[in-house]
């Protein structure tokens, strides 16, 4: 999205900067049918390439679940190099026309880090996306009843636990970037406790790491009516100087870049002038401008 300078982030880790790139448009939070998308990774393309896009990643779920119970909408854990071959595949679909990069939003868990590291070092990923759709068990972002059932302490005390937690994320160094940071508000529901000093922690733990931070306006579409992260969070990320790039959480085809000049304003707002993109687990830095 402009004149970029490029950084060596090393799953995130330090790096340097580097030279500079063209515009990019790109669209890097998307599922395909290989977990819970609705569209193959072919229909994705050639959406894509109708949309204008540079680059199309797709980022599959891939959950090491806690349990014995594997995750419903998880890809099978061991697809994982038929699912690489795949979308390493689909450049041959794309052609000239768009770049497709390899992602994976996986589930972050202190009991799974160590499985999740070994099964990351094994391909090669342009990006890996950090999430929480779990708790310690509680499904935070399943049903509003999960969280309807609970007592406002209840409530209170998950949300302040989800951040803990989150700073525990960010110093895996296992991700490059952190998919709806606060899909914790998705329902609806927001802390009544001040939750200031715990998500302060966390968004410092990923300023150290050198994790970027999804716009993400799927969040537009759900009860919580706004994007992931809220306008005080995505300010806090810019004065901490953590960069980070618009997304969709495109589940189909039709909503590769649902929101995005939304978003693009809120960012702008927020005082950034540069977005992210991604390739080998390297990050780049690229001027925010509008859809063409």
């Amino acid at each position: 999205m402009g004149s970029q300078t490029e950084r060596r982030n090393q799953g995130p880790r330090e790096g340097t900067h580097q030279g500079k790139m063209p515009a990019i448009l790109t669209s890097y939070h998307v599922h395909s049918t290989n977990s819970d998308g609705l569209d193959t990774i072919r229909q994705l393309v050639e959406s894509a390439i109708e949309l204008g896009l540079d680059e199309l990643g797709i980022s599959d779920h891939y959950v090491i679940p806690e349990g014995k119970e594997p995750c419903p909408w998880s890809m099978p854990l061991d697809r994982l190099p038929e699912y690489v071959a795949e979308v390493r595949s689909a450049q041959e679909i794309a052609g000239d026309r768009l770049q497709v990069r390899i992602g994976l939003e996986t589930d972050f868990a202190p009991s799974t880090a160590k499985a999740l590291a070994d099964a990351l070092s094994a391909h090669p990923f342009d990006y890996v996306i950090g999430s929480m759709h779990f708790l310690d068990g509680f499904p935070v972002d399943a049903h509003a009843e999960d969280w309807e059932g609970l007592s406002e302490m209840d409530r209170d005390i998950i949300m302040m636990r989800y951040w803990i937690r989150m700073a525990d994320l960010a110093a895996s160094g296992l991700f490059d970037f952190v998919g709806h940071i606060d899909i914790c508000k998705k329902f609806g529901f927001r802390a009544t406790i001040d939750l200031s000093r715990e998500i302060e922690a966390a968004l410092d733990a990923i300023a150290e790491s050198g994790m970027a931070v999804e716009v993400n306006t799927s969040g537009l579409h759900m009860p919580a009516a706004e994007v992931y992260p809220s306008a005080s969070i995505l300010r806090e990320c810019h004065a901490r100087g953590i960069p980070v790039l618009v997304t969709s959480d495109a589940h189909s085809a039709a909503s590769l870049t649902r929101g995005f000049e939304h978003a693009a304003r809120l960012v702008v707002k927020a005082g950034y002038s540069q977005v992210a993109a991604f390739a080998g687990r390297m990050m780049r830095l690229g001027a925010v401008t509008p859809l063409p």
